[in-house]
Order: C-alpha cells, then sequence, then structure tokens
C-alpha cells in the first residue's frame, strides 16, 4: 500500500514536471513544495528507481535544495531516464543552470563522465543545451570542458545546434574549442547550411574563415547561397540579403545549380525574394537560364512584381 501510494506521487510529480517547458531560476514556492514532496517520498523508503525519478524531477525544475537528500537516499548522477537522459542532461535542456552547476561541482570521480554522457539519440548535455537554445549553459558546460566534437546519432553537434538557432555567440565559443566546421546530417545539411538558411551572416562568415568551401554541395545539390537565396519566412529579409551579398564576395558561384536544374537566381524568384534576385542579378546570374523541365526565373516568379524585376529593362 505504501509503495502504491509513493508510485502514484511520483507519477503526479513527474507528469507536471514534463509539462513544464520555462528556463531559469525556479520560484521558491516551487522549489519549497518539492523539497516537501521529495522528504514525504523518501520518508517511505524509495527504491532506487524511484529515487531517481525524483532526482530527474528535481533537474527539469531546477531546484538545487533537496540534492543532498537524494543522493544520500542513492540517487546516481549516472542514472538514465527512459530516454536515456541523465538528470545533467535533463537540466541542460531546460536551462537550470544552478542545477547543472551543483551537479557537476559536487560530482565525486566516478560520477564525472556525466558531462558527456549520451542520451538514446547519442547527443551529451551540451548538445541538447545547443539544441533547445539554452545558450548559457552550453556556453558554461563548454568552460566546464565538454567535448564540443559529439555528434549524435542524426549527425548533429553543438554547433549546428547553434547555427540552426543563428546563436553567433555560442558558435563562436565552439569554433575556438576546435569544433568541426564542416560536419553534415543525416538529411544531408551541414553546419553551412543552417546558418545560411537562417541568414546568421556572422556565423557564415566564422565557418568560410575555419575553411568551409562556399561552393560546397549539399543534398540535392543546394549550396549555401542557394540556402541563403531560398531562405525561410521565419528568417528576417535584412537578414538573409546580408547573408546572400557575403558568401558573393567570399567566392559563392552564382552560376551553380541544384539537381533540379535551377540556380540561386530561379530559388529566390520562386519564394518571391526580390531584394536577394536584384543582389544575384547585379552579381551576374543568368535571367535567361532554364531548369530541367524548361522554366527560367522569369517562369518560376512568384509575383509580376518579381517578373519584371528578372526581366530588367
Amino acid at each position: 500500500m505504501k509503495r502504491t501510494v509513493l508510485a502514484a506521487l511520483l507519477i503526479g510529480r513527474l507528469a507536471s514536471a514534463a509539462a513544464q517547458e520555462s528556463a531559469g531560476e525556479p520560484s521558491a514556492l516551487a522549489c519549497n513544495d518539492f523539497r516537501a514532496s521529495a522528504a514525504r517520498a523518501l520518508a517511505s523508503a524509495p527504491d532506487a528507481l524511484q529515487v531517481n525519478n525524483l532526482l530527474f524531477e528535481e533537474s527539469r525544475k531546477g531546484c538545487v535544495g533537496a540534492l543532498d537528500a537524494l543522493f544520500k537516499a542513492g540517487a546516481s548522477r549516472l542514472a538514465r531516464d527512459r530516454a536515456g537522459n541523465t538528470a545533467l542532461a535533463i537540466a541542460a535542456k531546460m536551462g537550470r543552470l544552478p542545477l547543472v552547476k551543483a551537479l557537476l561541482d559536487s560530482a565525486p570521480a566516478d560520477e564525472a563522465s556525466q558531462l558527456d554522457r549520451t542520451n538514446a539519440e547519442g547527443s551529451t548535455p551540451l548538445i541538447e543545451a545547443a539544441s533547445a537554445g539554452r545558450s548559457e549553459v552550453a556556453k558554461w558546460l563548454v568552460g566546464a570542458g565538454a567535448d564540443v566534437g559529439v555528434v549524435n546519432k542524426r549527425g548533429e553537434t553543438a554547433l549546428s545546434a547553434a547555427a540552426f538557432n543563428a546563436d553567433a555567440e555560442l558558435a563562436s565559443l565552439l569554433l575556438t574549442h576546435k569544433a568541426r566546421p564542416d560536419t553534415v546530417d543525416v538529411t544531408g545539411k551541414g553546419v553551412m547550411v543552417y546558418a545560411a538558411a537562417r541568414g546568421a551572416a556572422p556565423i557564415v562568415a566564422m565557418l568560410l574563415d575555419a575553411g568551409v568551401d562556399p561552393n560546397a554541395r549539399y543534398r540535392a545539390d543546394l549550396t549555401a547561397l542557394m540556402w541563403a537565396a531560398g531562405h525561410p519566412d521565419n528568417t528576417a529579409a535584412e537578414a538573409a540579403l546580408l547573408t546572400v551579398k557575403l558568401l558573393l564576395s567570399r567566392g559563392a558561384k552564382v552560376d551553380l545549380v541544384d539537381d533540379r536544374g535551377r540556380d540561386a537566381l530561379m530559388i529566390a524568384a520562386g519564394l518571391g525574394h526580390g531584394a536577394v534576385a536584384q543582389a544575384l542579378l547585379d552579381a551576374g546570374a543568368d535571367r535567361t537560364l532554364r531548369d530541367k523541365t524548361g522554366k527560367s526565373a522569369i517562369d518560376l516568379a512568384a509575383s509580376a512584381e518579381i517578373k519584371a524585376l528578372i526581366a530588367g529593362p
């Protein structure tokens, strides 16, 4: 009976924690409530699984105060949840920097491997933090000695996550610590692709400085220039234009085509990116080029204004 009540308490608490998505400092009220509930649970002589579940919950909430009691009850920093995440990985993904520091600062030597311990997807706490946009946590983990070169099962790295999030400060730190600038994930996208598509010109410049070929081909024979020219709607037009101009100034070829026979001008025209199309024309893009279906940039243009722009005077 006692174990049944305890299990119900843990399930309820874990469901509540799973729904919590905010990062930063937890409220004192929430942490006081957690400490009280953890104390009640520990008084019921929980088994190792239940104690570690409490540790995972504390990591989600970011409440440092109950750590000592949980470790005394047998909680392990190397324990994993169903997704293979350690408490450190959970705290990193949630952006709980004080909890991240506490887990590492007080760790005995035999639990030091938590820093780079991977989950079921092959992601380390650093990759989890970078992917979730928890920049401060990711930077702190790098400073603590986290391995910046880990590649998960999807081919993602902390650097590719920083590029996807257009986090130039984190990307710079990772490159300074010798992160590889040219990794390509299982979808065929490289770090440069994510930076170019997001209009992250500072990161694009860093990658070029690190030796990435501006004309490298990615999946479907797309180049960084094509990705920048065909940027998604959530990329600011000004940032995309700056990135296109940067790539052109650093040697990106305007006349390359993808596996459909389309160049950057066709891609920009088809998506209605007029300013980018003009920059490509100014760089010498061929307005008469046709793709494998016989269509030109004018045929693909998303609006009459783009058609007129490409047609020229």
